[in-house]
């Protein structure tokens, strides 16, 4: 299981490259409109695919809210 630290580097990569902006890893996403509903399908589909763990519906939103939010879920669901 990797730990949620050393995934930033790379999942900030994944954020900003669907994004097309530089992000802070502790920055809201989702909430502050910088992560709409169609970058958070790709971004859970990238997400799904390089570690794959399944990100449930109904939680995209509340996983998707920071980079480190994303790291600390990948890290307990690989």
């Amino acid at each position: 299981m990797p730990a949620a630290e050393n995934l930033e580097p790379e999942i900030l990569a994944i954020v900003e490259s669907i994004i097309l902006k530089p992000v802070a890893a502790d920055a809201s996403l989702v909430k502050s409109g910088l992560v709409d509903s169609m970058a958070a399908v790709d971004i859970t589909l990238a997400i799904e695919e390089k570690y794959g763990c399944a990100i449930p519906a109904p939680e995209i939103a509340e996983i998707l809210e920071t980079v480190h939010s994303i790291c600390q879920y990948v890290a307990t669901h690989t």
